[in-house]
């Protein structure tokens, strides 16, 4: 069988089918679209099923399918195209779903579905006290104590946000490259625009582990994905581990901690 994950985030969507021919999901193929929340029920199919007949995967495989979206208006479309395409509704990421994790947040319909994806999976790969670090649309800082419970955590404007927000009000200033210059002191503008975006990120999330370790009061474990989660990774001093597919990972967690038990084919008597 097949599993079909997908991620509806602010910018993109992230989708993952996770084959379970062997017993255990593996993710075997995976893409990313732009989030699009004016695009009807017809056109998502269409775009889905392109991606489908190029991976050479034919969709009568896809026997379950998990949704998790912080983009509201979203839902309703992909779950009509679930029906359209796979005959089923998805399981949605939201209230009601299994966990296996305590919320701890003041009231947890405020916390967004993917934070608590990436802490569900940055605890089963890193075990606990762990912070999971996303760099998407927000940079979000999610945390796990060791009796396995999620905590909360922080929000910052993500990197391209805040870059954007920088280039629209500064006249002076032009769009640059996010890549490693040849000093933190910069000798020209772009230089000095790649410094404070690199560094300043970085030094941002080694200061924000430094005062949520000091909160905790242990050395809790740090986990990051998102696009630029390596380009970061690279000058933290923090950031011990990089897992791009961290939230389709959690997504196959959450599905296997409500998958139904399936019937067993009863064994016919000799």
């Amino acid at each position: 069988m097949i599993l079909l994950a997908i991620d509806i985030g602010n910018t993109n969507v992230t989708i993952g089918t996770f084959d379970y021919a062997s017993g255990e999901g593996r993710l075997a193929d995976h893409w990313r679209l732009s989030t699009h929340r004016e695009q009807t029920s017809d056109e998502v199919a269409i775009q889905l099923r392109a991606l489908f007949d190029h991976g050479g995967i034919a969709i009568e495989r896809v026997e379950d399918v998990i949704v998790s979206s912080v983009v509201p208006p979203t839902l309703p479309i992909w779950e009509r195209v679930c029906t359209k395409l796979f005959d089923k509704e998805p399981l949605l990421v939201g209230p009601g779903i299994k966990t296996g994790m305590p919320v701890r947040y003041e009231n947890p319909r405020e916390v967004g579905a993917d934070r608590i994806v990436n802490a569900v999976a940055a605890l089963e790969l890193m075990g606990g006290p762990v912070i999971a670090v996303d760099f998407g649309t927000a940079t979000t800082f999610d945390c796990v104590s060791d009796k396995g419970e999620y905590l909360g955590g922080a929000i910052f404007p993500g990197i391209v946000v805040a870059m954007d927000a920088l280039f629209s009000r500064a006249a002076m200033l032009h769009r640059v490259e996010l890549a490693r210059p040849r000093a933190v002191i910069g000798r020209t503008t772009t230089q000095s625009i790649q410094s404070g975006m690199l560094y300043g990120y970085a030094g941002m999330v080694d200061s924000m582990v430094t005062r949520i370790r000091g909160e905790l009061g242990a050395e809790a474990r740090v986990i990051a994905t998102g696009g630029l989660a390596g380009r970061i990774a690279g000058e933290s001093a923090t950031i011990e581990r990089v897992e791009p597919f961290l939230t389709l990972e959690g997504l196959r967690l959450l599905f296997e901690k409500n998958r139904a038990p399936r019937a067993e084919t009863p064994r016919k008597e000799k």
